[in-house]
């Protein structure tokens, strides 16, 4: 009669320990269901329809013409020229600069190398928003700041907002600014962990300070510093965008523009939910087989301290 009890017992509690983790994890599932791949599913099925977000309009079934007027247009060709634009003109100012701060301040007292990266991580902690409209008076043309300093020292006034050659270097320096001092971070506290006894090795071999940069510091800070690059490959033209809409509003004549602000300009200015549908399928698409590349080349090329 004990082991007929005992048996169901066990059972109950195989069940209850093989059902524990998922209702651990159901909260993080149900968030993710919900919110990421519900609305990606969402956009996929709304990128066959034409529709403008009314709730009393209907939903008009256009299969793939979303997709070939989309790139028929030449706006999107240009937004994605320039998506490219925004990647290769972030990656020095968001990789190369932040990998020489945090290396060079590494050997500085620590009192000064603590001011040093506080000066430098003070634009990550300004909101986006703020930022721009502090650059957009200190840009202005007429009474801006910068202008007053260019015309002191005999330069003629820069309109670097409204002219189509300046406005787009414009934002990659204000969107890099910002991005800095976390760049900066990253790579400090990845320097920061390298091994003090391989250092040691190599200035009792009578390494230069050179030498141990190149042969220790970069090959072991290669995995953070090709993270960041993935980073700025996929989400710089992304967190340019607040400067975009508050600053030039993707203009003159597109020349700011990328894929992002496309994506919100067809779903929330133009209400054309099944051209943004389209654009963001797309953009889905390509950045996710970029991902896959770069993933790769990151763990085939980087180094680790073992």
């Amino acid at each position: 009669m004990a082991l007929a009890t005992q048996v169901p017992t066990r059972r109950r509690r195989m069940t209850q320990s093989r059902w524990a983790p998922w209702l651990y994890l159901s909260p993080a599932i149900i968030l993710l269901v919900v919110w990421i791949y519900w609305p990606l599913v969402d956009a996929l099925r709304l990128s066959f329809y034409q529709w403008n977000m009314l709730p009393n309009s209907p939903q008009i079934y256009v299969g793939w013409n979303n997709y070939t007027r989309i790139f028929a247009l030449p706006k999107f060709w240009q937004s994605l020229r320039n998506t490219g634009i925004y990647i290769f003109g972030l990656l020095p100012l968001a990789v190369l600069i932040p990998l020489a701060i945090a290396i060079y301040t590494h050997d500085l007292p620590e009192r000064s190398r603590n001011i040093y990266r506080a000066i430098i991580f003070v634009p990550m902690i300004i909101a986006p928003v703020v930022a721009a409209a502090v650059w957009r008076w200190l840009l202005d043309p007429g009474y801006g700041l910068v202008n007053q300093m260019l015309q002191g020292i005999g330069f003629k006034p820069v309109k670097f907002l409204s002219d189509p050659n300046t406005a787009i270097w414009t934002v990659i320096l204000i969107t890099g600014w910002k991005l800095i001092g976390f760049s900066t971070l990253i790579l400090s506290a990845a320097n920061a962990n390298i091994n003090p006894s391989l250092v040691e090795a190599a200035r009792m071999d009578g390494a230069s300070k050179w030498e141990i940069i190149r042969d220790i510091r970069l090959p072991l800070l290669s995995s953070t510093a090709l993270f960041l690059v993935v980073m700025t490959i996929l989400l710089g033209a992304q967190w340019s965008f607040t400067y975009i809409n508050v600053l030039t509003g993707g203009g003159p004549l597109g020349s700011t523009s990328n894929i992002y602000y496309l994506l919100w300009d067809f779903g929330f200015s133009t209400m054309s939910v099944g051209w943004g549908s389209a654009a963001a399928v797309i953009l889905f698409l390509g950045f996710g087989a970029v991902a896959f590349v770069l993933f790769r080349l990151i763990d085939r090329y980087t180094f680790h301290d073992n």
